[in-house]
């Protein structure tokens, strides 16, 4: 964690001040209101639920089955129960810095405030979880307090630390946070209406009925996560290995990438294709690893023999990606990325809806970064000229719906090229003319090429 600077310090401080009296206030007014085995039953599972997450370093863990846990405070120990256990996650194991932990602490205390004078005012404290169904409203009142004040604190604490506007990270945690808290607090709900003893529940012993399965559960999910980190490190392997290479390209298959996944996003794409296709955008080009290093940072004119090994970098990325089996449907963007709509691409001469669905989103966006990046031959363009171009295109080298749906996204969501220069020669000076026509990503030589223009 970066060091926190003065004035998120004091953040920290006075929300510990403001934090620390109320389990105090919260223990003398509430300590002969609820059941003592209940109370320490749920104290321990806090402090279990918290520390398996910090030791295990696995957050979805710790932050599912703890939010349970806090959730079922409420209709079991009541408002005052669930402040005073909210303090429990200070004793709990964690390895995170003392400042952030108390923040952390502070943050539940004053959360668990707000969500149980909530809970009080709309009634809850007054029916146990043996009336299910009138306990709803109070305590989904209670949840929604709950996330408010845990986002506002969020909010400050990073514009404190890192300037970011708090509007932007309330928006952030809001988005990002709103349907965990219900989901859990849902679980939160059943646990107590299991556990609550006087409604013919089963008591503490109820936490192992429905924690376990939730524990397993988010542990597979845990797993399928950490895959999903190694096929990440991966492919940006390659693609490091790719820009490397070809060092003008650096972040080009980043922003390729990104691009692409803007377009699956705006046609409406199933997420688990989107993800699928983020990885062809940024292998798109990995077939450069088979280019000769001298072609691929040649300023000048290429020759025929030049330009034809630069053809066959989308069968060479195919060979080389072949035996990645989660690469999928992303191995058809790679080998097909510089197909025309026209039939006059390569490496197949595929044409219209012959062409990879992957393909023709990956074009567009390859081509809309090309243009709108510096490249040692010529200045970027700009977004508006890129978009004049990209329609230009539209139904000879490019799918005319991707092409919107790449403008209706740059222009909704915005786009930030990379246009710092790379190399200093702007043109080929022995043949004093514009090395732009040898570029296989920019649309205007490639339409030159398709149509029988000289390499």
């Amino acid at each position: 964690m970066d060091p926190l600077p003065l004035r998120a310090r004091l953040f920290v401080v006075a929300v510990a001040v403001l934090a620390a009296p109320l389990p105090v206030i919260a223990f003398v007014e509430g300590r002969g209101q609820f059941d003592v085995v209940d109370f320490v039953a749920l104290g321990l599972l806090i402090v279990f639920t918290d520390s398996i997450g910090a030791r295990g370093s696995r957050d979805m863990v710790k932050i599912a089955l703890s939010s349970v846990v806090a959730s079922a405070c409420l209709p079991l120990v009541g408002g005052w129960g669930s402040i005073v256990l909210a303090s429990a996650t200070a004793v709990a194991y964690d390895r995170q810095p003392a400042v952030k932990r108390v923040f952390n602490t502070a943050q539940m205390i004053l959360a668990a405030t707000a969500g149980a004078a909530s809970f009080t005012l709309l009634g809850g404290a007054a029916i146990g979880p043996e009336s299910f169904p009138y306990l709803i409203v109070p305590f989904m009142a209670a949840l929604a307090m709950h996330c408010l004040v845990n986002g506002m604190l969020v909010a400050g604490i990073v514009h404190l630390h890192q300037g970011v506007p708090m509007r932007v990270v309330f928006q952030g945690t809001m988005a990002g946070s709103l349907s965990g808290y219900f989901g859990y607090g849902l679980f939160g709900l059943l646990l107590a209406v299991m556990w609550d003893a006087d409604g013919a529940g089963v008591g503490p012993a109820s936490a192992l009925l429905l924690l376990v399965p939730l524990f397993v559960a988010r542990w597979a999910y845990a797993q399928y996560a950490e895959e999903q980190q190694a096929y990440d490190r991966t492919v940006r392997a390659l693609m490091t290995a790719v820009e490397t290479k070809d060092l003008y390209t650096r972040g080009h298959s980043e922003r390729v990438s990104a691009g692409s996944v803007l377009i699956a996003r705006a046609i409406g794409m199933r997420e688990d294709r989107v993800c699928s296709l983020r990885y062809a955008g940024m292998l798109h080009d990995v077939g450069k690893l088979g280019v000769p290093t001298r072609v691929l940072q040649k300023s000048g004119r290429l020759t025929e023999g030049e330009f034809a090994a630069i053809q066959r970098h989308p069968m060479q990325g195919h060979e080389i990606v072949r035996e990645i089996e989660f690469l999928d449907e992303a191995m058809a963007g790679i080998m097909h990325h510089h197909e025309r709509i026209d039939g006059m691409g390569y490496p197949m001469g595929l044409a219209g809806e012959d062409i990879p669905e992957f393909a023709r989103v990956i074009a567009v966006a390859d081509a809309f970064d090309s243009m709108t990046t510096t490249r040692s031959y010529r200045g970027a363009r700009t977004i508006e000229e890129a978009i004049v171009e990209l329609r230009r295109c539209a139904g000879t080298q490019f799918d005319p719906a991707f092409v919107e749906a790449m403008i209706e996204a740059v222009e909704t969501q915005g786009w930030s090229p990379e246009v710092t220069p790379l190399f200093e020669s702007p043109v080929d000076e022995a043949l004093d003319e514009p090395a732009h026509r040898f570029d296989h990503d920019d649309p205007t030589h490639a339409d030159s090429v398709a149509r029988g223009g000289a390499l």
